[in-house]
């Protein structure tokens, strides 16, 4: 089974949300269940820092030795930063998907982003 943190928030398409931080800030990145189907991760595109990305939206791609994925914003507002060291390091997503893996950071839109989410509990249950 895969890792599923308990203290994050998760989409059906595979993508983890944290907890805000003192400024508001979500970080986002993929699943271990996903970095492990996608295989060795060779490209990451992100989103433009101070872009607007919309929940439900292709935002970047996922290039690995297997196929190419979208990357979809999993909540609505700006994105604040992005993990740079993926442009040398693209392999951090397999190594440490809720780590040094992680893809981007959002300042989230509205007050009920989490609308829609599913708990680590909720997760489990959409891989089966």
């Amino acid at each position: 089974m895969s890792n599923i943190p308990a203290d994050l928030s998760y989409t059906a398409e595979h993508e983890w949300i944290a907890a805000p931080d003192a400024e508001g800030v979500v970080r986002i990145g993929i699943t271990d269940h996903a970095q492990s189907e996608l295989g060795d991760v060779v490209f990451v595109q992100l989103p433009e820092v101070g872009e607007t990305v919309e929940s439900g939206a292709a935002v970047g791609e996922i290039e690995s030795t297997k196929s190419v994925s979208d990357i979809f914003a999993p909540v609505s507002g700006e994105v604040t930063a992005v993990n740079e060291r993926l442009e040398e390091e693209p392999g951090a997503v397999n190594a440490s998907p809720y780590g040094d893996g992680w893809l981007f950071e959002v300042r989230p839109a509205g007050e009920d982003y989490r609308a829609g989410l599913l708990d680590a509990e909720g997760y489990a249950a959409e891989l089966g």
